[in-house]
């Protein structure tokens, strides 16, 4: 389900105006896209300790996040960066799968999804 979200959410947001995005100004929804970055990251880290085998699957969604925006500049480095602080923030908390791991987990996909329909109702052509 929330791989069906991210999907909706890449195409609504590459389906958006690209004059824009040829300047790198900030969209109206970088704050919300720095979030789900941020989520992405978090859930890198932690399904990875919770022996989900997914392998790169999160860092994936996130490339073709990355992909389908084409930030450049500082709209990248931040996106980036959101990506990086989920994934080391509980990198530094949990060493191994624990029951708040796994609640956080469905936390994370929760809000994720709920990102990725808002922005899709939002700003889909």
């Amino acid at each position: 389900m929330f791989r069906l979200s991210a999907i909706a959410l890449l195409i609504a947001l590459t389906a958006g105006p690209t004059a824009a995005r040829a300047q790198d100004a900030a969209a109206p929804f970088d704050a919300d896209l720095q979030r789900f970055a941020e989520i992405l990251g978090s859930l890198h880290y932690l399904r990875a300790i919770c022996g989900s085998n997914e392998g790169m699957k999160w860092r994936n969604e996130m490339q073709a996040l990355v992909d389908a925006e084409t930030p450049s500049g500082d709209r990248r480095a931040r996106m980036i960066a959101s990506f990086n602080r989920g994934y080391h923030n509980f990198q530094q908390t949990y060493r191994t799968c624990t029951p708040a791991a796994q609640l956080a987990i469905r936390r994370y996909l929760d809000e994720g999804s709920k990102i990725s329909r808002d922005l899709t109702a939002r700003y889909a052509n």
